[in-house]
């Protein structure tokens, strides 16, 4: 059906309105929480590739497993007879810091660069949205994500644990070891999904916020570790540390306790990954060292201050950034 304007004179170009008979949305309109949880929704399927194509779906499943593969073989092991191989809380530190980083690199991009490129920002915006919801769905849904990547590898140990022992207090004692890891898992998907989102909402390029996020976790690591190394190895020729509640100065007795430096507790603070451990350790009362970081001891609460300042940081700078651009659009 069309409809001819009338009204102009004979041989002027009149526009023609054409009835394609779509249909009018009548159903109830559920307002911005529902519109925040749907994009929550949305934001977490993404990042694990979920309604795009095989490829989409290849980095995410080859993370997961990987994630995965000590809890299966912590259950073999556990089957003939040996003790539990993998702790709680820190799992395993080089495979979780690697997959960690190379899953939040390659898929927080799918979350929002997608959106900056393709420039569909304002038609989110249109919506009764604010600024701030848009940003807020995005940290949920990967925080989500990320919660699912490091906790669900714990469970499935957990399960191959309890499967393998006997009686109720074993299991009680697996139950309580669990609970600390699962609320480090907390913190490592709280921090890891705040610090990657606000550096790839820099760029709408992918390749350049990958870039960004991995680069970003891999340079601080590093640089970490190095100092870590050096303020820890012995200097030759110099007076050795000083032991704990010892009034001299020379090398402490063999087997005894050290006390790490002020400069090795420092070298920590470089990296969210070595924040995790000292905040870790600061909490557990030190009884369950990681690898390199020292002993916290009351420092502690330093990592911890600096966790809580670089998460808060990220978090205001993305929140910027899409005010920014719910501004432009």
């Amino acid at each position: 059906m069309s409809v001819e304007t009338s009204g102009f004179p004979p041989g002027t170009a009149t526009g023609v309105i054409h009835d394609l008979g779509y249909r009018h949305y009548g159903g109830p309109r559920l307002g911005r929480p529902w519109i925040v949880a749907a994009l929550t929704w949305h934001s977490f399927r993404s990042a694990f590739g979920f309604g795009r194509g095989v490829k989409a779906k290849i980095v995410p499943a080859i993370t997961f497993v990987a994630m995965c593969l000590p809890a299966v073989i912590n259950a073999v092991a556990m089957s003939q007879g040996n003790p539990r191989l993998v702790d709680y809380d820190t799992y395993s530190p080089p495979l979780r810091i690697f997959v960690m980083t190379v899953f939040v690199a390659v898929q927080v991009p799918e979350l929002v660069s997608r959106d900056l490129r393709s420039r569909v920002l304002p038609l989110y915006f249109s919506r009764p949205i604010r600024p701030a919801d848009y940003p807020l769905a995005k940290y949920l849904g990967f925080t989500a994500a990320c919660l699912v990547m490091v906790d669900v590898p714990l469970l499935l140990l957990y399960g191959g644990s309890i499967a393998n022992v006997h009686g109720g207090r074993a299991v009680w004692a697996q139950t309580r070891a669990l609970i600390p890891g699962l609320l480090v898992g907390l913190m490592w998907a709280v921090v890891l999904a705040a610090i990657s989102l606000f550096l790839a909402s820099l760029s709408g390029r992918r390749p350049f916020a990958t870039g960004a996020v991995a680069i970003f976790f891999l340079l601080t690591y590093v640089l970490a570790e190095i100092l870590l190394q050096v303020e820890s190895a012995p200097q030759g020729g110099s007076p050795g540390p000083v032991q704990v509640g010892s009034g001299g100065g020379g090398p402490p007795p063999l087997g005894q306790p050290v006390a790490p430096s002020l400069a090795e507790k420092v070298a920590g603070l470089f990296s969210p990954f070595t924040l995790f451990d000292g905040v870790r350790m600061w909490l557990d009362n030190g009884t369950d060292p990681a690898d390199n970081v020292a002993k916290p001891g009351g420092f502690g609460a330093v990592y911890f201050l600096v966790l809580l300042a670089l998460t808060a940081a990220c978090l205001a700078g993305l929140f910027a950034r899409y005010r920014k651009k719910a501004l432009q659009s």
